[in-house]
C-alpha cells in the first residue's frame, strides 16, 4: 500500500511544479501598445488568437502588479491595485512663494454634461525631456478631444492615446502613441496625484522608454511601482474630478463606458501662489484657474463676477 501511495504523491508533486513554472511574476503596468506577435504565427487566425491571448495576459499582469489582493472597485471587482504607502504631504499651492515661477498644465475635462478644470504642476527639473515632449503636444493641440481610456477606482486614470479620437476604434484604445518614445527619466515617486508616462512592458522595452503621448495619474501613494515609470508632474487642483472619473462604469478593459473627454490642455507660466476658490471640494481645496489660462471673455467674466 505504501508504494502506490508514494507514487501518487510523486505524480501530484510533479504536476504542482509544472503549474508553478507556468506562472510569471507581474512585470509592469499594462503596456500602452499591442503586444508583439511571434514571427512563427503565420496564419491570420493564429495571429488574432495570439493577440487576444497576449492582451488578456498583459491585462492580468497589469491588474496584479505589486498587488495586495485588495479589490480595486465594485465595478471591477476582480482588479487589484498596488500597495499604498505613506508619503509626506506636499506644500499647499496657496503657500507657494510670491516670487516663484512654475509651469502649470491646465486641463479641461468634460463628462456628464459638465466641464471642469484639473491643474498639473510640471516638473522639468526631474524629467526635462518628458516635460518638453508633453508641452509640445499641448501647444499643438494634440490632446484636444482625446478620451480617458482607462479608469480604475483608487488606482489611476489614463489618457493621451490618439486612437481615442475615433469612437469606433474602441477595441484598439490604449495601443496608440508608439510612433515616438521618450527616454526614461525615472526619479520621482508615485504619490497621490502623480502624473506619469505610460510605456510598454519590460519584455519588449527593457530601457523603459515612455510612450510618446499616453499619461496616467495615480489616485494613491503606490510605492510598488516606483522606479518603473517616469513621473513628470503633480496634480495641484482638481484631483476630486479625476477620482470621479475613476468610479465611472467601465468595460472589461477598464475603459469608461461613457466618453470622458480632454477638451484641452494649456501650459502656462504661473508666478506666486494659487488663489483658493470660495467653495471647498470634498477632497480638499480647489484653486482658481490663473488668468493666463483663461480666454479673453473668461478673464472679463471672472473680473465682473
Amino acid at each position: 500500500m505504501k508504494i502506490p501511495l508514494l507514487s501518487c504523491l510523486l505524480v501530484f508533486g510533479c504536476c504542482l511544479v509544472l503549474n508553478a513554472q507556468q506562472l510569471k511574476a507581474p512585470e509592469t503596468l499594462r503596456p500602452s501598445t499591442a503586444p508583439v506577435v511571434p514571427a512563427e504565427a503565420s496564419s491570420k487566425a493564429e495571429i488574432e488568437r495570439l493577440e487576444k491571448l497576449a492582451a488578456e495576459a498583459q491585462k492580468t499582469l497589469f491588474d496584479s502588479s505589486g498587488t495586495t489582493g485588495v479589490s480595486a472597485s465594485t465595478s471591477n471587482a476582480n482588479a487589484a491595485v498596488p500597495m499604498r504607502r505613506p508619503v509626506q504631504a506636499l506644500a499647499s499651492p496657496s503657500l507657494w512663494e510670491k516670487d516663484s515661477t512654475r509651469k502649470l498644465a491646465v486641463m479641461e475635462v468634460a463628462f456628464g454634461g459638465v466641464k471642469d478644470t484639473v491643474m498639473i504642476e510640471l516638473l522639468p527639473g526631474a524629467a526635462p525631456q518628458t516635460v518638453a515632449n508633453f508641452i509640445d503636444h499641448c501647444d499643438s493641440g494634440f490632446y484636444n478631444g482625446l478620451a480617458f481610456h482607462r479608469a480604475i477606482e483608487g488606482f489611476l486614470v489614463q489618457t493621451g492615446d490618439p486612437l481615442t479620437s475615433d469612437e469606433s476604434a474602441r477595441e484598439k484604445w490604449g495601443t496608440g502613441g508608439e510612433d515616438k518614445s521618450i527616454p526614461a527619466e525615472i526619479k520621482l515617486p508615485h504619490r497621490v496625484g502623480a502624473v506619469a508616462m505610460a510605456r510598454r512592458a519590460d519584455s519588449v522595452n527593457p530601457q523603459r522608454r515612455s510612450n510618446g503621448s499616453q499619461f496616467y495619474i495615480t489616485l494613491g501613494n503606490y510605492g510598488t511601482i516606483d522606479g518603473k515609470y517616469t513621473v513628470f508632474g503633480q496634480v495641484v487642483s482638481g484631483l476630486d474630478i479625476l477620482k470621479r472619473v475613476s468610479i465611472m462604469p467601465v468595460d472589461a478593459n477598464d475603459c469608461p463606458v461613457a466618453r470622458i473627454e480632454v477638451k484641452s490642455i494649456k501650459v502656462i507660466e504661473h508666478k506666486g501662489p494659487l488663489q483658493v476658490r470660495s467653495e471647498m471640494a470634498g477632497d480638499g481645496q480647489r484653486y482658481s484657474k490663473p488668468d493666463s489660462a483663461r480666454s479673453f471673455m473668461g478673464r472679463f467674466l471672472h473680473r465682473v463676477w
